[in-house]
């Protein structure tokens, strides 16, 4: 799969997301990155520590977050996405489900757009990715947490998207999807998502496994946002052995060593 100027295996090695949140209320890290100069040091340091993509995030999506506007969140984004593709050769994806704020990120840069709502909050989402040819992440959601069968309805609703992502002339090898750990899931639906994650690449499409700091990792080991990253590696190591394209973390490093040491017993 081509994402920037960049291919990247879909199977066989699993790549290494860094999270840039220019947002002020992220649940992590909120604040932190969202000058242009902090967004900068931040990214030099992940690519410094092995990331092989940065994803670029201007409205937090933490439990019970402000609904921002198009134009508040595009200029949170576009100008960063812009400093980073002229200052860095790394592929950027854009976190958001707005199709404007996609279509702003994209001509500023982005290479890719990772939609939370796998393509069922704004109807003209889908068609702004395919008329950019752009490859794209969609998660799994749901607004309720009312399954008859957690896997089987999971994978139904991953279904939907990407008929949805077709019907708008989406093409296949542009599509990754994610099972959407933390949303519209209970604790247990959470666990059961990434344990049976392997069962998603069966619909066909690359998996991104996005776990980093979330609260099923907090709830397990009853510890603050900012003590999850030995959970995480774990979820980490979980999503390695069960074939994901992408991890997406904060904590670059040390989630890129856990995967090299994965894979070389993988390897064997």
């Amino acid at each position: 799969m081509i994402i920037g100027n960049r291919e990247f295996k879909t199977e066989g090695h699993t790549y290494v997301m860094g999270i840039l949140n220019v947002t002020p209320d992220s649940f992590s890290d909120g604040g932190r990155w969202n000058s242009l100069d902090a967004a900068r040091k931040h990214t030099e340091q992940m690519i410094e520590e092995g990331a092989d993509i940065i994803d670029v995030g201007g409205e937090s999506t933490r439990p019970g977050y402000t609904l921002l506007s198009d134009e508040e969140e595009i200029s949170r984004v576009a100008p960063v996405i812009e400093m980073l593709k002229s200052e860095f050769d790394i592929p950027v994806s854009v976190d958001t489900y707005k199709s404007r704020v996609a279509q702003e990120a994209l001509k500023a840069g982005a290479d890719l757009v990772n939609d939370i709502w796998g393509l069922k909050y704004d109807s003209r989402l889908a068609d702004v990715i395919a008329a950019a040819d752009a490859p794209c992440c969609l998660m799994h959601n749901r607004n309720d947490k009312d399954y008859s069968d957690f896997m089987t309805d999971m994978l139904n609703d991953l279904r939907e998207t990407v008929k949805l992502a077709r019907k708008a002339g989406i093409k296949d090898e542009r599509i990754i999807l994610d099972p959407g750990v933390g949303f519209g899931k209970t604790y247990e639906n959470n666990l059961t998502a990434i344990k049976r994650m392997g069962e998603i690449k069966q619909l066909g499409f690359p998996v991104l496994l996005g776990t980093s700091r979330k609260s099923v990792i907090g709830l397990t080991l009853d510890l603050p946002a900012d003590q999850r990253v030995e959970g995480t590696l774990v979820t980490t190591v979980f999503g390695v052995i069960n074939g994901a394209m992408f991890v997406r973390v904060h904590d670059v490093r040390e989630n890129v060593r856990a995967v090299r040491m994965t894979e070389a017993i993988l390897r064997g």
